[in-house]
């Protein structure tokens, strides 16, 4: 009997990537990692989870009382972990997030912004 391994090639980012390189990394590190058929809710779900990480990791860092037996990552990795679910959902609906930001912001430049009293 013969064993065949395949070596998978991990995803590169290039240097300074853009926003659609970091979408195009996503959609590759989906098929590497065997995330690839993940439906958008579960993608959205994942997120959830994700948000909720780091405001625990936020409340670690801002000295506000949390479970000491709770695992809280670093503030910088969980924003990372949500970048990647962002990329993965926006991949799902093919939505290019840099020309969604920038339609977004046109509009927001036309909205009328008020500060909150507490500001």
């Amino acid at each position: 009997m013969t064993l065949l391994i395949f070596e998978t090639i991990m995803p590169e980012l290039k240097s300074s990537p853009t926003l659609a390189d970091f979408q195009h990394y996503v959609a590759q590190l989906e098929i590497e990692r065997g995330f690839a058929n993940q439906p958008p809710v579960e993608k959205c779900l994942l997120l959830g989870e994700e948000i909720g990480e780091l405001f625990k990791a936020i409340r670690k860092a801002e000295g506000i009382a949390i479970d000491p037996q709770s695992k809280v990552g670093e503030i910088g990795d969980e924003l990372s972990d949500i970048f990647i679910y962002l990329c993965s959902i926006a991949n799902r609906y093919d939505i290019d997030l840099e020309q969604a930001f920038v339609a977004k912001e046109e509009k927001n430049k036309r909205r009328k912004w008020q500060a909150s009293p507490s500001s």
